[in-house]
């Protein structure tokens, strides 16, 4: 199957399907990490941007729970 035909099949997958196809893939990323491979050059950019605005303004985030729950579209507990 090519890659074409993988993105074509991904709509029609369950949800659960989809989500473990997306941990095997966050995993493979992560192994990659863990082996040294480089972030690719628009990756690499972005994490830079990314870091100097943490960098001038590290008060603007916001904690990790209270970012889950506005992502579900709840409140924090």
């Amino acid at each position: 199957m090519n890659k074409a035909q993988i993105l074509e099949e991904l709509p029609r997958l369950g949800r659960a399907d989809r989500q473990e196809i997306w941990e095997c893939l966050w995993e493979l990323e992560e192994r990659e990490l863990l082996q040294g491979v480089e972030p690719a050059p628009e990756e690499k950019a972005l994490l830079d941007r990314e870091w100097a605005d943490f960098q001038a303004n590290p008060e603007a985030g916001a904690p990790w729970p209270v970012v889950q729950a506005r992502l579900r579209g709840c409140q924090p507990k």
